[in-house]
Parts: structure tokens; C-alpha cells; sequence
């Protein structure tokens, strides 16, 4: 017997964007694995708060477990091709998130900040 298919698709376990308005900035706070299927999540997340044109916006991967090519790929294009003057920051600290950045030599180029607190600080 077939078991009926859902065409709702399933919940991304272990992923959630988190805002918090810190005026004249907003901060999305990533928790989980930036992947293939959730970096489009991210890429919404990041393109719904920028609607509301911030003049920062600081994306927090401290909370973030594991960061794949495709989540890598969001941050470049994120500041490659921004669609508002908002001035983007990533807060990246951890192992998880620094490591692959590293290896990529994408430190050089993403506006890399070790805490929210910098990056807010940051003129």
C-alpha cells in the first residue's frame, strides 16, 4: 500500500534565522547548518529584513554548526551584489564557520567581524 505524499515540504530540522533589531542595525542570528537547502533560506531571511532598509545589517554565524560551499557562496553573493545601501557584516567566531572561510581565502574579502558587538562598532 503507497503511502499517501505530502506536497508541503518537511521542515528544516536544526535551522532558524533569528532577527533582532538593534536600531539603526538589524542582526539575523543563523543557528544550525547553512547548506544547500537551507542557504536559500538564509538568502530570504537576509532579503526580507534589507526590504526594511537598515543602514547595517549584521548576519551573526556564531550559532552556525556547519558551513557549506552553497552557504558560502550566499555570503559572497550577499556582498557582491547587495540590494540595498545597507552595509553587511558577518559576525564568524567559530570553528564551524571560520575554518571553511579560512580555507577559501574568503577572509579577505568578506567584511568578517569576531562578535556582534564589533561588528556594530564597527563605522
Amino acid at each position: 500500500m503507497d503511502e499517501p505524499t505530502d506536497p508541503t515540504p518537511a521542515p528544516v530540522p536544526d535551522f532558524r534565522v533569528v532577527r533582532e533589531d538593534r536600531p539603526p542595525a538589524a542582526v539575523l542570528r543563523v543557528h544550525g547548518e547553512v547548506d544547500m537547502v537551507t542557504a536559500p533560506l538564509l538568502t530570504a531571511a537576509v532579503d526580507e529584513v534589507l526590504a526594511g532598509a537598515p543602514s547595517v545589517l549584521v548576519l551573526d554565524l556564531a550559532a552556525v554548526e556547519f558551513l557549506a560551499s552553497a552557504g558560502l557562496t550566499a555570503l559572497v553573493t550577499l556582498t557582491q551584489h547587495p540590494t540595498s545601501g545597507a552595509s553587511l557584516r558577518i559576525v564568524a567566531s567559530g570553528r564551524a564557520t571560520v575554518r571553511p572561510i579560512q580555507l577559501t581565502g574568503l577572509e579577505r574579502t568578506l567584511p568578517l567581524y569576531p562578535t556582534v558587538e564589533a561588528a556594530l562598532a564597527a563605522s
